[in-house]
């Protein structure tokens, strides 16, 4: 084999070491993307699910404060209704 066409094979090799190690570097890459965005959709799960809850929770105690609203009103009209009786 004459000198050039040695060259030439050992460039074709380093190329082949240097495409070979640039596409594990891109696999391995890929594999923390891919472990992100499993975290990432876990996270957002989490995050929709305690949203709901809250929500959830929310409208309890809306429910809760207008029916204390609407006892408390009650309460004042009786005691509007007693003094206007002359009870009070």
């Amino acid at each position: 084999m004459s000198s050039h066409a040695t060259e030439h094979a050992a460039d074709a090799i380093g190329s082949a070491d240097k495409t070979a190690s640039e596409l594990e570097r891109i696999a391995k890459h890929l594999v923390e993307l891919k472990s992100r965005l499993e975290a990432l959709e876990q996270e957002n799960k989490l995050l929709h699910d305690r949203q709901d809850a809250l929500v959830a929770e929310r409208a309890a105690l809306v429910e809760r404060n207008e029916e204390a609203r609407s006892r408390v009103e009650g309460m004042i009209e009786r005691l509007k209704a007693l003094e206007l009786a002359g009870i009070g």
